[in-house]
């Protein structure tokens, strides 16, 4: 099929979706987990350039011969794991197919995959899906709808540099191929809390507008594991049939970045955004972001009542970058004494404001001071505030109320990363 001919607007699905009991059981156990991991990892990590470095100009010929190269020795899923569980993230997104079409599991659909297209012959995906179960770590896979080397997916907006012939699309074939690898992602690894979608982007839907067929793909995955959930990376508002809703590179109702203008849903809300600067292992890539400007990304997505998914590129070899798990490791131990005013946490009923925001727990309100510039801590909101005091030492806050809110009067200017506040509500 060509682009252009024939292609219809994405449809919405026949009947209404309605979440099974196990969708909405894995909805509230993914909102109160508000801290996972992104593992963008594929054969694109040999070039140290960046998971999109196939769009960049290399042929699709020339680029695939790096899978008989790729050989992590030093990959260990439980060491990987490990430093996860031990960061307090509660869940990985494991990307098992990028752009560029190499598969990081064992599929039947084509040699094109870590174990029958590379000298490692290791399923990844299997070690990475066993070490998870045994560590109490929710597993959500990363899935691209796009593909820059297979000749039957559609030409989009990207990939027109790999040797493609944009005129032999098949789309009935890519379908196909796209659904019997997710039949063998959801039936293969145990039990898979999300598939998180990638790609719709790609074709201008203004210019040419272009069905994927996306509600029998929903459903696919929904009858395949019923409790499953369905996200999108197309920086759209959420459609039909889909669980929870992705912010890329910014929390939401921002859009510094320009790929999350969206409104903002009911559904479950999470924001993915890198440790540094790539998705993919970039060797030139070392301005990480400090510990400090992390634990206080993570306690502002809380306070929109929205997941951090935070992003780290392992290297060629299978380890993680040290910087990386010097991080893990200091967040780590901010959730081990903080977490309670994270992990299950409401968004803030009033809007973050410069001193930073607020998260909820029943009657408990935690003020997370970011960033004061003085002694007194103003909150916007009508509360009826019955005691205050600091969360980590429980000395008591003296507080005052009047039309316009709550004022805090701490003892003396705050200095830590997140300076937290308990307030107890009166019912």
């Amino acid at each position: 099929m060509i682009l252009g001919a024939a292609l219809l607007p994405l449809p919405m699905a026949a009947e209404k979706y309605v979440p099974s009991a196990e969708v909405m059981k894995s909805r509230e156990e993914f909102a109160n987990d508000r801290f996972g991991i992104f593992l963008h990892w594929g054969i694109y990590s040999m070039f140290g350039q960046g998971e999109w470095y196939l769009n960049y100009g290399p042929l699709h010929s020339e680029y695939s011969k790096a899978a008989k190269g790729f050989y992590p020795a030093d990959f260990d899923a439980g060491e990987w794991a490990d430093a996860i569980k031990d960061s307090g993230a509660k869940y990985i997104c494991f990307t098992t197919r990028h752009h560029d079409g190499f598969s990081m599991f064992h599929t039947a659909q084509n040699d094109y995959n870590i174990v029958d297209g590379t000298p490692f012959k290791r399923d990844v995906l299997k070690e990475l899906a066993d070490s998870c179960a045994d560590r109490g770590l929710k597993l959500h896979l990363y899935y691209s709808h796009l593909d820059w080397g297979r000749q039957d997916y559609p030409q989009g907006r990207t990939g027109h540099t790999t040797g493609r012939d944009s005129t032999v699309n098949d789309w009935k074939s890519y379908y196909k191929f796209m659904n019997s690898q997710l039949t063998e992602l959801l039936t293969n690894y145990g039990p898979i809390r999300a598939i998180w979608f990638d790609g719709w982007w790609d074709h201008d839907e203004d210019k040419t507008p272009f069905d994927w067929e996306l509600p029998e793909q929903y459903a696919l995955i929904h009858r395949l594991q019923p409790g499953c959930l369905v996200g999108n990376n197309h920086h759209q508002t959420p459609f039909e049939g889909e669980d929870i809703q992705i912010f890329e590179r910014d929390v939401p109702g921002e859009n510094t970045a320009g790929l999350s203008g969206q409104e903002v849903s009911k559904l479950p809300l999470e924001t993915c955004q890198t440790m540094n600067g790539m998705w993919g292992y970039k060797v030139v890539d070392t301005n990480y972001k400090d510990t400090p400007a992390l634990i206080r990304y993570l306690v502002k997505t809380a306070g929109l009542g929205a997941n951090l998914l935070l992003n780290i590129g392992p290297q060629p070899d299978g380890e993680l970058p040290a910087t990386a798990l010097e991080r893990l490791r200091d967040m780590g131990k901010w959730l081990r004494e903080n977490g309670e005013t994270i992990y299950g946490t409401e968004g803030s009923p009033f809007a973050a404001q410069n001193w930073g925001t607020a998260t909820r727990k029943g009657d408990r309100l935690f003020i997370h001071i970011l960033n004061a510039e003085g002694t007194d801590i103003h909150i916007p909101a009508a509360l009826k505030v019955k005691a205050a005091k600091e969360f980590a030492s429980g000395s008591k806050v003296k507080f005052s109320s009047d039309k316009n809110g709550v004022t805090l009067h701490l003892a003396q200017k705050p200095e830590a990363i997140d300076h937290i506040v308990e307030l107890t509500l009166k019912k």
